[in-house]
């Protein structure tokens, strides 16, 4: 090849000039129509074979956002004798176009082919390996690193460390780790947020200790790893440290605190973690932006939602996505349509998989069924989306919810694939709302089986059997859960108070203000049954006396956590409770007697919804 460039550079002195100024005209290229016309002039002066020359057109066509693939690899072919960076190219065109097993197609070429790799050669291998779950071609891989003296090198270490993390290999991992004579900011983080994404948070804090300079990626990813595995007070902690010790926020710390805020319904929270943000320029990406959204949607700030998705400069779907869905949890769903039809209308967006979904939620959650069955027709037939689970569990918990429990069984039967514990679910829901024994038990049977460590499955059986007196079959279900060690999960509650979040659970009595709020609970629950409260026991499993089956509803945790608002709140204040399961109907019945008696406006965000309570009424109209 040597001699061939020197006879061309003989026969034409200034080709040399030209391959430069050629080559210097492609660094400007921004399309394929350019590229071809560079390419040409190559092979004009005989350069179709130049490894050079070549390699800077494979590397527009296999790696840039104008390139084309396909031509990269047409050129590559013509090669005789492609050098490493020209394999080096096409292996991250491969890699950037998702084609892993071409990867390891191509990599096994090239060795075969005597090219020697370079440190460059590994990390799009590496990936590869981790996504096919290609353990043992991942340790081979492994071996030629070493063998071929790029063991020390801290760029193929780290993805190494990335790979057995990605293999679960923990110990593999650590070991490389420790075996680093350079320890980078990459090295570090990479291993944090590996351990913390397999659940091994502990670990990972252990690590985050131990660094000799926490640096902003380590304080992102031990941040993101306390919300993640839900350990939202520790994520809390971890963040004023953070910020004491100087370290600026960046919009991934942001993301990552306004979810803990949303998870724990955690308003004020939340607004000064927004503040925080605007005060200090983080950059506010469709990302956050939407985080943003969805932390007031959550925590049942429509209007600081609204505020936040009517001033951004620009929407993206995730933004539509998100205000449509907050609307539909807030039961909302004729705003929820109009905010879609706009999206439409206004927009250069098109709606997705999730904008139909929520759309769909909208309509089960305000009881819109006419709308309902005409927007999962419309997404097939105007957009040519396919109906998911998801939709199809919209829809028959639409159905369900409205009575038509026939038309629901229809629509699960009518299913391309077969339903899942969601969609099931949402229809024994509803065999409980209107009290069909027979089709409830033959899909609470199902739904057993299909979940059987989920307590809640069995609760909602048990209960249906306990509407219709069925003893016997309380007793069953209760003894399956036994033998099963399920546990019943208990009522959990939370109440966000001057920036500290307190939660109760159902009957417990560890809070330090536990004798204060039992006491004001009594109070309560005596203000409201002079208002024309009688505890709805129509859910309590136990066959006994109507005094004991009543003891337990006044101690339900939204109960406890209302009381306490009721405590340490000024009169004007909006109580706002978080829980973790579904409201139940006494609950229901008792809170919108509270927010009458006591004139206060109660928001309670349960597992499936919003209910706001004001003067003796609920946001949901009782449909729920």
């Amino acid at each position: 090849m040597a001699s061939i460039q020197l006879l061309q550079a003989t026969i034409h002195p200034s080709i040399t000039s030209y391959k430069a100024t050629a080559l210097k005209g492609l660094e400007s290229c921004s399309t394929m129509a350019e590229l071809k016309q560079y390419h040409s002039q190559f092979i004009k002066l005989g350069l179709s074979l130049d490894n050079d020359a070549m390699g800077r057109v494979i590397k527009f066509c296999a790696i840039s956002k104008q390139g084309e693939l396909s031509y990269a690899l047409k050129v590559f072919d013509c090669l005789p004798n492609p050098d490493t960076f020209v394999y080096n190219t096409i292996l991250r065109g491969y890699s950037q176009s998702v084609l892993y097993g071409n990867v390891m197609v191509l990599y096994t070429h090239m060795l075969e082919s005597f090219v020697m790799p370079n440190k460059f050669t590994f990390p799009p291998v590496i990936r590869a390996c981790c996504i096919d779950f290609a353990v043992k071609e991942g340790m081979q891989v492994h071996a030629q690193v070493i063998k071929l003296g790029f063991g020390s090198d801290s760029f193929c270490q780290n993805n190494l460390i990335h790979m057995y993390l990605n293999f679960n290999c923990l110990e593999n991992a650590k070991r490389l780790f420790d075996n680093l004579d350079k320890k980078d900011d990459v090295s570090w983080t990479t291993l944090i947020s590996g351990y913390s994404q397999r659940g091994c948070v502990d670990e990972a804090f252990g690590l985050f200790e131990s660094m000799p300079v926490q640096n902003p990626a380590a304080w992102n990813a031990m941040i993101a790893a306390y919300v993640q595995n839900n350990r939202f007070h520790e994520a809390f902690d971890l963040f004023d440290r953070m910020r004491k010790a100087n370290m600026l926020m960046d919009n991934f710390v942001a993301a990552s605190m306004l979810s803990a805020c949303t998870r724990l319904g955690a308003l004020d929270k939340g607004e000064w973690i927004h503040e925080y943000v605007k005060k200090c320029g983080v950059e506010v990406d469709s990302k956050l932006a939407t985080t943003i959204i969805d932390m007031y949607s959550k925590c049942g700030s429509l209007d600081k939602a609204f505020e936040v998705f009517n001033g951004l400069p620009s929407k993206g779907i995730s933004s539509w996505n998100c205000m449509i869905g907050g609307l539909a949890m807030h039961g909302k769903g004729e705003a929820a349509i109009e905010l879609f039809k706009k999206m439409e209308k206004e927009s250069n967006i098109t709606p997705d998989y999730i904008t139909f979904v929520n759309v769909l939620s909208a309509c089960a959650h305000s009881g819109l069924v006419e709308e309902g069955r005409y927007y999962f027709r419309y997404m097939s037939e105007v957009y040519g989306i396919k109906h998911g689970m998801e939709h199809y569990g919209c829809l028959v918990d639409l159905l369900g919810r409205a009575g038509l429990l026939e038309e629901a069984r229809e629509a699960i039967n009518e299913m391309p694939m077969r339903a899942d514990v969601g969609v099931l679910g949402a229809l024994l829901g509803a065999c409980r709302i209107h009290g069909n024994i027979d089709l409830g038990e033959e899909i609470g049977r199902q739904v057993i089986e299909l979940e059987p460590t989920n307590s809640g499955r069995y609760v909602l059986l048990a209960n249906l059997y306990a509407r219709a007196g069925r003893w016997e079959d309380v007793a069953n279900i209760r003894k399956l859960m036994n033998d099963r060690g399920v546990k019943k999960a208990p009522g959990c509650s939370a109440i966000e108070l001057e920036g500290a979040v307190n939660e109760f659970i159902a009957g417990g009595r560890a809070h330090p203000e536990a004798k204060e709020t039992y006491a004001k609970a009594e109070e309560m629950l005596d203000s409201i049954r002079a208002a024309g409260y009688m505890p709805d026991t129509d859910g309590v499993l136990y066959d006994t006396g109507e005094e004991e089956r009543e003891h337990p509803l006044y101690y339900h945790s939204e109960k406890l956590a209302i009381a306490f608002g009721l405590l340490k709140t000024k009169p004007c204040k909006v109580i706002r409770i978080t829980k973790n399961l579904r409201i139940c109907k006494d609950c229901h019945q008792a809170s919108k007697l509270i927010s009458k008696v006591y004139d206060r406006e109660i928001i309670i965000r349960d597992r499936n919804r919003f209910h706001h309570f004001k003067a003796g009424e609920c946001s949901c109209k009782d449909y729920w």
